[in-house]
């Protein structure tokens, strides 16, 4: 059974970065330009931040991010969303992970503060886990 790779950004305060690193999972830094230009080879989870406080005339999606999607065969394969935002963001908390997993039609698997604590790492290890085996069961039928 493959495990579900986490594709990421993080800035350069590097909290979704300390996150992607405690899960345990494959994890790629689309901060990296290696991975940005990749294709996937299977099913993936993105994991993004919001990266500003966002308005209608700025987007809260990161540039890596968006062109990493920009591959069509990136966006079918996309599975889910995890999201790591700041709530001094108010309502545009958590803005580009929604957005993404809105126009995507996949689900926001998890949603964090910052850089997660250690209860948000074991939740999305356990949200990894059984996207794992969904998927292996799927693909053995």
């Amino acid at each position: 059974m493959r495990p579900t790779p986490v594709y990421y950004y993080s800035s350069a305060s590097g909290l979704v970065r300390t996150f992607a690193e405690r899960l345990g999972w494959p994890a790629f830094n689309l901060a990296e330009r290696e991975h940005r230009r990749s294709e996937v080879d299977g099913p993936w989870v993105l994991l993004t931040p919001s990266c500003t406080t966002g308005n209608e005339a700025n987007d809260t999606v990161p540039e890596a991010v968006r062109r990493f999607l920009r591959s069509a065969h990136n966006r079918r394969l996309l599975v889910g969303v995890m999201g790591s935002g700041n709530r001094n963001f108010g309502r545009y908390y958590q803005h580009a992970a929604r957005e993404i997993a809105a126009r995507s039609g996949r689900p926001v698997l998890l949603e964090f503060e910052l850089a997660g604590t250690p209860w948000d790492v074991a939740e999305a290890q356990r949200v990894l886990a059984e996207l794992d085996a969904a998927l292996a069961h799927r693909h053995a039928s």
